[in-house]
């Protein structure tokens, strides 16, 4: 499923327009003003960010050898790349060209290429064999309007920021030095053009500097102007399809050469800064860039612990302390192979291991019911089957002999059963003791 941008409901478009006619803008800035542009560089010559408020563009220029246009065999070339990615804004689809960003490419490169802004002939290097191919890829981080502008602005850092490797020849072939080997070459830049945006509202009556995407949607037309610092038109581009006054477009390109010279001021400004800090081997990058914000509210202030008198109160209470008796512990040999030292648990280990078995052992001297004894404690038994028990009629005489049998061997079993346990408690005391 694609994602879409959420329209602008009714309520939001009537209040932006009613604000923009009470000369009034949502994120309160006045109808010229621009946003704030942040600039830094990366580690590598050629990388910029360029922030224009929430706008965010990388560039990054990159060159190779190739071999020059028949038709322009001294000059090298200049291309020029500018992406969309969704990231930016789920408006922007993944693996197309909408007609946004064919529109957006071809006003970069009116303004940069086809204003001969680069000397293109410095980059030759073999005439009609070897030049010089500079690539400049734009990526947009983040969209909150005012793409040419920020786009332009970074192209143009990223080009003055560039250096190219050094070349040698010798006959036919081409030696590429390293930044190592021999310094880089700065692209020689004749001028900076710089795109500047004005939104019309409500067929040309009011007009904005810089929109923002919210004001984008509401426009009725769009007039782009890149200019340089000497107030020469690179180029003029009008989208929307509103008849404008020549003196709407006076008044406009006198905002704009305002405008360019306060942000090629700003500009020359950064890159000089970072100029100076790889000079003197401080720290730059994007890393360096980023604020450090970190949680301070949980820590606490140093305090000094006290020390005096510790030594004093340590002795006092060492001395009141009472000293432990010496006590000579004696083993006790609880069961053989074990001992026990000093006072503590009692150790059970293996007692009750010789406890079950002297059990076991008694239960086996237990004489069962129908068995008959031979002398004081040899017992035999009659029979050990499982079969039901026989009832056999005699006469009277021969069953009162049985239940005199019977009577005696019960009172032997009990006398047995007493003996053992005497011996049990006789074996638990040794224990203990």
């Amino acid at each position: 499923q694609e994602m879409r941008e959420t329209p602008l409901s009714n309520c939001e478009r009537q209040l932006i327009l009613q604000a923009i006619a009470d000369r009034q803008r949502l994120d309160g800035r006045q109808t010229y003003d621009y946003r704030n542009i942040k600039i830094t560089f990366g580690t590598e010559y050629g990388c910029c960010i360029v922030e224009l408020g929430k706008t965010r563009v990388l560039a990054q220029v990159s060159c190779e050898l190739a071999t020059p246009k028949p038709s322009r065999p001294t000059e090298g070339t200049i291309f020029f790349n500018l992406e969309l990615s969704p990231m930016a804004s789920p408006a922007f689809e993944p693996g197309r060209q909408s007609e946004l960003l064919v529109k957006l490419n071809r006003l970069l490169e009116r303004c940069l290429r086809n204003s001969k802004c680069i000397d293109t002939e410095s980059l030759c290097v073999v005439a009609g064999a070897k030049v010089w191919q500079i690539r400049v890829d734009l990526h947009l981080l983040n969209h909150d309007g005012n793409i040419i502008d920020a786009a332009s602005i970074a192209a143009i850092v990223a080009l003055s920021h560039f250096k190219r490797p050094d070349v040698s020849i010798q006959g036919e072939e081409v030696t590429v030095y390293t930044a190592e080997e021999r310094d880089l070459i700065p692209l020689s830049i004749h001028h900076m053009p710089i795109a500047v945006s004005f939104a019309f509202f409500q067929q040309g009556t009011y007009l904005l500097v810089d929109p923002i995407e919210h004001e984008e949607r509401v426009m009725d037309g769009l007039l782009v102007i890149a200019m340089n610092k000497h107030r020469e038109l690179c180029t003029i581009q009008s989208s929307g399809g509103i008849m404008l006054l020549k003196e709407q477009i006076l008044r406009c390109t006198k905002i704009a050469g305002v405008k360019v010279a306060e942000i090629t001021e700003l500009m020359q400004k950064a890159l000089e800064n970072d100029k100076n800090v790889r000079k003197e081997g401080g720290k730059f990058g994007f890393a360096e860039s980023v604020p450090n914000k970190r949680i301070t509210s949980f820590k606490l202030d140093e305090v000094a612990v006290p020390t005096e008198g510790i030594e004093e109160q340590a002795e006092e209470i060492v001395s009141k302390a009472e000293t432990s008796p010496a006590v000579i512990p004696k083993p006790i040999v609880r069961a053989p192979g074990t001992g026990q030292i000093g006072e503590g648990i009692q150790n059970e280990w293996m007692i009750n291991d010789l406890e079950d078995d002297e059990d076991e052992d008694e239960e086996d001297i237990v004489p069962e019911l129908g068995a008959q004894s031979l002398g004081n404690e040899e017992i035999i038994h009659l029979s050990d089957s499982e079969e039901e028990e026989m009832v056999i009629l005699e006469a009277e005489g021969c069953q009162k002999k049985e239940k005199k049998t019977s009577k005696g061997t019960q009172q032997k079993t009990s006398k047995i059963i007493s003996q053992n346990k005497n011996k049990k408690i006789q074996r638990k005391k040794r224990s203990q003791l």
